[in-house]
């Protein structure tokens, strides 16, 4: 996906084993997308299932006895950061022999004769299509004692008819479709995910209203091209359609989605983002590129003009509604020229933030045996600008919101500094992340409370004042379950997609939402 949803790792969960009377602790480690954090959920969910336990929170690296790496493929870097893991996990390997690696995801499904070859070590690669394998894979390692390898070719059940170990009580993933139609020629994703293939829309709603049976206030529905839903059955509505099928069911607040492409962007869905009140007034729209020479040579399917169309429908649809996007800088090709058509866009769209990225090879993508590749010094200069033009705008759009009064959804670990601040953090309905003065009532996470801004920096908002009002919620009574059973811990660590400040360190391009 992108920026910061890209370049972050999420580490969490573990657990134990199938089989046996000592209980065994696992280790689930994420790169890239929201599908791989949605994945890896699921993973937690099946270990969790077959009688594993997270390993306890702070242990020693080396300590859980399976440790799961869910890989990303698009990085430039993503193979070296593999094998640099796992690399210093086999000496802790060799000391506890009971201990397994297992390696999944994009970069499993691309390597999947070279990780066993080159990481002797590891007891099990699986791939984006057979994450439900994983449980069985892992005690047929175990009881023949040795590697197994087992990539399928093509999707054998939709990550979110797995079992499930959510972190959070009050927001949840909801995947309407896996794969990607796309042929863009700087990403790897579709040759590793698959086509398009979406779910029903019944099963969809389904597992929606189950959700918020649980106390979810909050979805995002998910897909490598989510306004593609739809495709299969040849109904070019059908994802508008889906929108508003979610403003119907009772006790769900919030409604987002990502990541859509500007190819399938309709009018209809628009007007369902319009019109359906719990959709939420923000759009994650990736540019990738302002020039439309260099959107050729991406092999996009919208230009310039189609690009700034579009928003501007959606802002004078929705007028308070906070655009991002995702942008690759350097393409190759890319002439001084092209970029400016960049930064023109940008100053155009004005958006709330931008995710931005340097490209970089990614063999097996056409883009890596194009002519015209941009030197380094360059890319990062033109980088470089970029992002200090967004960093005005995003400090221009957010002072626009001084003086609002917002209703902001609480949330768990979102403000760093929140103890010593006396403060608490949560999401406007934009997505748009505030830190307000901490209430003498109680706020749990998934409450809503009323909150005047009074000051804006780059990449939050302030309240600093008394608190309006504070809802009580559904979703906070069920964090509140939640964090009084003495169950079992949390899985995989899943926040939202977030605005963000784009990375200190140049991040090279592709995320799986960036086709």
């Amino acid at each position: 996906m992108s920026g910061n949803n890209v370049a972050g790792e999420v580490v969490d969960g573990e657990q134990a084993h199938a089989g046996g009377t000592d209980v065994r602790t696992y280790e689930v480690r994420t790169y890239g997308c929201q599908m791989n954090v949605h994945d890896s959920e699921r993973l937690a969910g099946l270990l969790e299932g077959a009688g594993y336990v997270r390993s306890p929170e702070g242990a020693e690296e080396g300590d859980a006895d399976v440790v799961v790496f869910n890989t990303c493929a698009v990085r430039e870097n993503a193979d070296n950061r593999l094998y640099g893991n796992l690399g210093r996990l086999a000496p802790m390997k060799t000391k506890r022999p009971g201990m397994q690696i297992a390696v999944g995801g994009c970069l499993a499904q691309k390597d999947r004769d070279t990780i066993t070859r080159r990481a002797p070590w590891v007891d099990v690669v699986f791939g984006t299509h057979n994450i439900g394998k994983l449980p069985a894979l892992l005690e047929r390692a175990r009881v023949q004692e040795e590697a197994q390898v087992e990539i399928a070719e093509s999707l054998e059940a939709f990550p979110s008819t797995l079992p499930t170990r959510r972190e959070s009580a009050y927001a949840a993933w909801v995947s309407v479709s896996v794969g990607c139609n796309n042929t863009c020629t700087f990403c790897i994703v579709p040759a590793l995910r698959g086509k398009e293939k979406d779910r029903r829309t019944g099963d969809i709603l389904a597992e929606v209203e189950a959700l918020v049976a649980e106390g979810v206030s909050e979805i995002t529905l998910l897909g490598q091209n989510v306004n593609a839903y739809g495709s299969d059955i040849g109904d070019r509505e059908a994802f508008s359609k889906l929108l508003r099928a979610c403003g119907k069911i009772e006790g769900l607040e919030r409604v987002r989605f990502t990541s859509p492409h500007p190819r399938d962007f309709t009018d209809d869905v628009i007007a369902a983002m319009a019109e359906t009140p719990n959709v939420m007034p923000q759009l994650h729209m990736p540019l990738q590129s302002g020039s439309d020479t260099v959107l050729r040579a991406m092999r996009r399917s919208y230009r310039q003009e189609r690009f700034l169309s579009i928003i501007g429908k959606v802002r004078a649809a929705i007028p308070d509604a906070a655009i991002t996007t995702d942008i690759i800088v350097g393409f190759p090709g890319e002439t001084e020229e092209d970029f400016q058509q960049t930064l023109h866009t940008v100053r155009e769209a004005r958006f709330a933030q931008a995710f931005t990225f340097q490209y970089s090879k990614r063999p097996g993508t056409p883009a890596a045996e194009m002519d015209g590749q941009i030197p380094k010094d360059v890319v990062q200069e033109r980088y470089m600008r970029l992002v200090a033009l967004q960093e005005e705008i995003s400090w221009e759009e957010n002072k626009k919101q001084v003086g609002r009064v917002l209703e902001v959804m609480a949330a768990e670990g979102e403000g760093r500094k929140d103890g010593a601040t006396h403060r608490l953090s949560g999401r406007a309905p934009d997505n748009r992340l505030v830190h307000f003065t901490k209430p003498d009532e109680e706020v749990r996470p998934g409450d809503v409370v009323t909150v005047e801004i009074t000051y804006a920096a780059p990449h939050h908002l302030l309240a600093e004042g008394a608190a309006r009002a504070v809802r009580r919620t559904r979703a906070g009574d069920a964090w509140e379950r939640r964090n009084a059973a003495p169950a079992p811990a949390p899985g995989v660590l899943l926040g939202l997609p977030t605005i963000g400040a784009p990375a200190p360190q140049p991040a090279p391009a592709g995320g799986c939402s960036a086709c």
